[in-house]
């Protein structure tokens, strides 16, 4: 199972080196990993969440402002996502806790998005002006790229859980076919055991 869980970490990973606010890491039991991340106030962000593997697909989150308000927390969630306009500068801290799992890891994965994407063609030191034929062509082939890599994302995301799933519930059959095999074998034995016992009794009462 531990090289189940490598694997789908060494996998998701590779998509926290494409997107700069995206990571999948590891959380054990009983622990609670938290990240922080510096906004500016009035600045839109959002935060998404997803739970891979392990146990029931569950961990709690919280949101801390820098204040210590908290602005998000739910427990035992699979994914969410939440979205908010800070009214202050500061440092603000996301945790996932798994302190209510004893022997069950997690694989959990988040995007944090702060602010808008900057523009691809930046008018720097020049007037705004009309953008032409292929600056537009190349802005919509540019938003259409973006989202199919966040489409591409979910659907890794969801053949990634799917794929722990199945091979979970292929072991769950294996050994559930295992443990019935050997209760046939025994009580086959055991049934030849007995029937052998009523014959050698036999023979030794006319004895």
């Amino acid at each position: 199972m531990n090289e189940k869980l490598i694997g789908v970490i060494a996998v998701l990973s590779l998509l926290s080196v494409v997107f700069a606010g995206e990571l999948t890491f590891e959380l054990p039991d009983n622990e609670r990993q938290c990240f922080f991340e510096q906004i500016e106030k009035g600045v839109q962000s959002t935060l998404e969440f997803q739970v891979i593997s392990g146990g029931q697909y569950d961990v709690d989150m919280e949101l801390t402002a820098p204040n210590g308000q908290v602005l998000y927390k739910d427990v035992k969630k699979q994914y969410d996502s939440f979205t908010w306009t800070p009214d202050q500068s500061g440092v603000f801290k996301f945790c996932f806790s798994n302190e209510f799992s004893t022997f069950t890891h997690k694989i959990v994965y988040f995007d944090f998005q702060v602010g808008d994407e900057k523009p691809l063609f930046e008018q720097e030191g020049k007037h705004a002006t009309a953008m032409t034929l292929m600056e537009t062509s190349a802005v919509n082939i540019h938003e259409d790229l973006r989202n199919i890599l966040d489409d591409q994302t979910h659907h890794r995301l969801r053949e990634a859980q799917g794929r722990v799933f199945a091979e979970n519930l292929n072991d769950r059959v294996f050994y559930w076919s295992l443990g019935q095999s050997l209760i046939i074998l025994f009580v086959g034995i055991g049934q030849v055991l007995v029937l052998r016992s009523f014959f050698t009794d036999k023979r030794t009462g006319k004895a």
